[in-house]
């Protein structure tokens, strides 16, 4: 049995577990105050090309999203996303229980377009009943999106306007940022995200980390009392240097870049061999999440032999299914999928 059911399936890449197992045993300070949390942090910055970047380790993608968005917002407002964001569908209602409305906006391609945002908020300020409204308050994307679509440099940069131009933070879900980085028909760099973000998160759950994700906040505007608010909402580790070792080994030699490169390669491989064995596409992303669609019983047949996602009912005997590639998919992983395919 094999797995292509997510980008989180194996533990942690053996270069950052060898890290975690050779400081295991070192006093350090906790919460974060520890040298490896502070060395990860600096090189997340280089990295970036923001010297001046604010930058924290949380625990995982539903928390960090949580957290940051309820702490950008005031009481009054809701957070702008595509109907197909994960904010808006897999996260549980996280943001709605901290207090904030999600509001969704139509997508294409999973993607949410520049005109589309700024219509909506010509129309909500339009409105004379707006204070009666929740109000549009930040902007979340993520790249890759829900689909494994990109944003292009201009795409980013026509929502980076229209955000500005309302004085609307734009947020940035960088849970598998690493593979729409690496993807070859990426024309985003992370120096342009910071450029453009206001904040974003790099994923390392799914990108060689046991968990963890390094949020950015790229101009000063990281909330007051941050690290209260993490600790209140029940995200805030004892023992950061857990998130620290990590990081600093993803970002030690271009790890993480190599980890998300050899991710795409596995994923144009899986490509491949969905159309030499004739699989018909629901959605042919350019990064490492593949959708297609397959018969109801191909799908129980293949079951027995590999694992993937549901994504949704295509039609009464057809299923849309995903298959994703990571950081430790193989060669041989991929040559048995050929071989009960």
């Amino acid at each position: 049995m094999i797995s292509f059911a997510s980008d989180y399936i194996a533990g942690a890449h053996p270069q950052v577990l060898k890290r975690l197992v050779e400081t295991n045993l070192e006093p350090l300070p906790g919460y974060g105050e520890d040298p490896y949390c502070a060395a990860a942090k600096e090189k997340i910055r280089a990295a970036c090309g923001c010297p001046q970047a604010q930058v924290e380790l949380l625990t995982g993608g539903t928390q960090t999203n949580q957290i940051v968005i309820s702490t950008l917002l005031r009481d009054h407002e809701g957070v702008v996303a595509a109907k197909t964001g994960h904010v808006s569908t897999h996260e549980a209602g996280a943001v709605e229980h901290a207090g904030h409305k999600v509001l969704e906006l139509p997508q294409t391609g999973g993607k949410l377009r520049a005109d589309t945002l700024r219509e909506y908020i010509e129309s909500f300020y339009g409105d004379e009943n707006h204070e009666h409204m929740v109000f549009p308050g930040m902007v979340y994307i993520s790249h890759p999106t829900e689909f494994g679509t990109l944003y292009t440099k201009a795409e980013l940069e026509e929502l980076a306007k229209v955000c500005r131009s309302c004085s609307m933070p734009l947020y940035l879900d960088g849970a598998r940022l690493g593979y729409g980085l690496m993807s070859g028909e990426s024309d985003l760099t992370l120096e342009d995200i910071a450029r453009l973000c206001d904040v974003f998160y790099i994923g390392g759950t799914k990108v060689g980390a046991l968990c963890g994700e390094a949020v950015v906040f790229t101009r000063n505007n990281r909330p007051a009392h941050f690290v209260n608010a993490i600790k209140k909402r029940g995200a805030l580790l004892a023992k950061g240097r857990l998130l620290g070792v990590q990081f600093d080994a993803l970002f030690t030699d271009g790890l993480y870049f190599e980890l998300s490169r050899h991710a795409m390669e596995m994923a144009r491989e899986l490509k491949a061999l969905f159309h030499e064995k004739g699989v018909k596409f629901y959605l042919e992303s350019p990064t490492n999440q593949q959708f297609v669609i397959l018969s109801s019983d191909r799908i129980e047949e293949l079951k027995q032999n590999v694992t993937f996602s549901f994504w949704e009912k295509y039609d009464a005997r057809h299923t849309v299914i995903r298959f994703c590639t990571s950081w430790s998919t193989t060669p041989e992983d991929l040559a048995y999928l050929r071989s009960v395919l």
